[in-house]
């Protein structure tokens, strides 16, 4: 499962995340008792005691609502997890009818382990053209990310330069994140996919 297979789990529990709360929040996960004392520490300003600091620490202290919140949602997350695998299951069925194997690349699952679908991302060489046509029909789609990381201004000081990562600035450009959620219903997903086909069959008419 996963956070038991490293010393740390990190979790999101961002609105948009499978299991997400009403607001932002997160998790770590350890089974290392001297490491979960110390992380307890840091999440409170570095302190045990109030106005006692042991070293330096955060403001990290996952709210209480935003707690209950999401014990209540953990009861589903199986449900939806199931779902989501379900309308990816759908997704692949209805790319592969409409023959579209060449123009869309679908999401990579390995053998021998399970996807949850956070999102369902694809990639395609007219990434932009294809999301902006799907705007325009109603269908939302996200990119994660944009820009890769070497990219980023915040890693300028590392001194890398556009094409030291040919690979990660070609899927930037490719990535196209489809609706994925657990309650997608099958018109919705068909709708995806027709969009999707109309637009390449808008193009090939063009060439």
């Amino acid at each position: 499962m996963a956070g038991n297979v490293c010393a740390i789990g990190c979790f999101s529990f961002f609105p948009a995340k499978n299991l997400g709360g009403a607001g932002d929040g997160g998790m770590l996960s350890t089974n290392d008792a001297e490491l979960s004392d110390r992380l307890r520490i840091l999440r409170a300003h570095g302190s045990r005691k109030k106005y006692h600091y042991e070293r330096l620490g955060l403001n990290s202290r996952l709210d209480t609502l935003q707690a209950a919140i999401l014990r209540v949602k953990l009861r589903h997350l199986e449900p939806w997890t199931a779902a989501r695998i379900c309308n990816a299951a759908a997704y692949r069925r209805l790319f592969a009818d409409a023959g579209l194997s060449g123009c869309v690349q679908l999401p990579l699952e390995l053998a021998g382990s399970t996807h949850v679908y956070n999102q369902f991302t694809i990639r395609v060489a007219d990434r932009d053209e294809l999301r902006n046509y799907l705007s325009a029909v109603g269908i939302p789609t996200e990119i994660y990310y944009p820009l890769p990381l070497h990219l980023q201004p915040a890693f300028a000081y590392l001194g890398y330069k556009p094409s030291d990562f040919p690979q990660a600035e070609l899927v930037s450009k490719q990535v196209l994140a489809l609706p994925i959620f657990p309650e997608l219903t099958e018109e919705e997903r068909n709708l995806v996919v027709q969009s999707i086909a109309e637009f390449y069959e808008v193009r090939s008419t063009r060439t």
